[in-house]
């Protein structure tokens, strides 16, 4: 009889055909809602209760919308942090987005020597042009700032040895400060991606506090190079020290090691020129402080494409770009082409033009008035608005000490709590995102372009209106 009722039972599945007739899906490719729809009725198969049709549908479409969340596509930062790392870090400058136009809609001499007409060498131009831009005597690109980590150490761990005996493994080390120990977004950890890269650290000095003789007395013949790692995402207060970068460079030259910083951040000018008052070291100062090597990323404050960037004496990066690895490791022609045309900027002086730096030194005045003209747009709707202060965070793990003050705009919906608000502004066709705090909804205008004004006013009011 069980087996009986179950056999009628899975007969009432539908058939594929007959769900995918009542279903909406033209934005989505239908080999993915097929496969989907299958899966979903397999699942069902197994169980003991078969559901409704209407059920089964209904279940299936908000799959499908979960599916199209999940898809790539622009949103309007209105979270007050402008290098946002979920919502994908630095935006690109107009001519950044004018040069992947150019460069991916067709072909391009990515590895073509026009002069010759024979193979060329890519990133020619963009690796001379980030070490002038650094004070280096060299400089090349690998994907991300990870990735330039991994390739140095990998490099020099594997290339240093010493006599032992056969058979006998070498396990050479790298030199770290414990207050550097950093993990990064996403719970990645510094020690864990050199780890990954088949060396070990040999952790130096306490928490709060680092000295010149803790790096001496570590150096050994296993210690493959000196690593500093900048506290970009963090900052230790009371009693704290650790020597300068000059001090561990001289040392590192006597003891003929490479030392190696690690920036994270990309700051290519003094972060006081933004108007922010902590300092954001330099790859040029670092450079010139001794280091032999350094790397950074592409889209944080240098307000690139994402790449991982590592310039300093030439015999280095020369052996870097020797390892097997860095082909594994290097970038297309897209950030090649995006990654160039924000070199360029930086080397005319044309820092305005750079997104992320243009946001941080748009003045509270004009916010002031973007926030009024948006709201006497907004007047009418079942909402209370008001244009308050807000405090911008850097972001990127960059500047862990400085806000900058910005201007919101501040909502209480009358017909819908404010998370289901949040939501719903989250879930139109031009995301919206924004923030809760103080018993209102807020966007912030420091991270909202003028040209997105007209979707911002256009989903509020839907959202308003559909929520009554």
């Amino acid at each position: 009889m069980h087996d009986r009722v179950k056999s009628r039972s899975r007969r009432e599945i539908p058939a594929v055909s007959k769900v995918l007739d009542v279903l909406s899906y033209d934005d989505l490719p239908r080999p993915v809602v097929v496969g989907l729809v299958r899966r979903e009725l397999s699942k069902i198969r197994a169980k003991a209760v078969i559901p409704e049709f209407e059920s089964i549908v209904n279940f299936i479409r908000r799959l499908l919308d979960e599916l199209r969340a999940s898809r790539l596509q622009p949103v309007i930062n209105g979270t007050g942090i402008v290098i946002h790392t979920n919502l994908g870090r630095a935006p690109l400058a107009s001519k950044a987005i004018r040069a992947l136009n150019e460069i991916g809609s067709g072909y391009a001499n990515l590895e073509y020597d026009l002069a010759t007409g024979e193979r060329g060498r890519r990133g020619a131009y963009i690796e001379n042009a980030l070490a002038l831009l650094c004070g280096a005597e060299s400089a090349t690109v690998v994907n991300n700032c990870a990735a330039a980590l991994v390739l140095i150490v990998h490099h020099f761990t594997r290339s240093k040895g010493r006599a032992r005996p056969p058979g006998a493994p070498l396990q050479l080390e790298i030199v770290i400060s414990r207050g550097e120990m950093v993990q990064i977004g996403g719970g990645f950890r510094v020690g864990e991606i050199i780890e990954a890269a088949g060396t070990q650290l040999r952790e130096i000095g306490a928490t709060n506090k680092t000295s010149i003789d803790d790096y001496a007395k570590a150096i050994g013949p296993d210690i493959a190079l000196i690593l500093k790692v900048h506290r970009s995402n963090f900052f230790m207060g009371g009693f704290v020290d650790s020597p300068p970068s000059a001090d561990i460079a001289a040392l590192a030259r006597k003891k003929h090691i490479p030392f190696v910083e690690d920036l994270g951040s990309g700051a290519i000018v003094a972060t006081e020129q933004l108007g922010i008052a902590e300092h954001e070291p330099t790859p040029a100062e670092a450079l010139k402080n001794g280091a032999d090597l350094v790397c950074f990323s592409g889209d944080k404050l240098f307000g690139g494409p994402q790449a991982g960037i590592i310039a300093g004496k030439r015999r280095f990066v020369a052996a870097l770009k020797r390892e097997a690895l860095f082909r594994a490791l290097r970038c297309d022609k897209l950030v090649f082409a995006a990654l160039q045309a924000t070199v360029d900027l930086h080397l005319n002086q044309s820092r305005a033009g750079i997104a992320a730096i243009g946001l941080l030194q748009v003045s509270r005045d004009e916010l002031r008035a973007r926030a009024a003209a948006i709201a006497s747009r907004l007047e009418g709707l079942p909402l209370r608005i008001a244009i308050g202060c807000g405090t911008v965070k850097v972001g990127g793990g960059t500047l862990p000490k400085s806000t900058i003050p910005s201007v919101t705009i501040d909502i209480a919906p009358e017909s819908c709590s404010l998370v289901d608000f949040a939501a719903r502004l989250r879930n139109w066709s031009s995301p919206v995102i924004g923030y809760i705090a103080n018993e209102r909804f807020k966007l912030d205008l420091r991270t909202i372009f003028p040209h997105q004004a007209d979707l911002v006013v256009d989903a509020i009011r839907r959202v308003s209106t559909s929520a009554q």
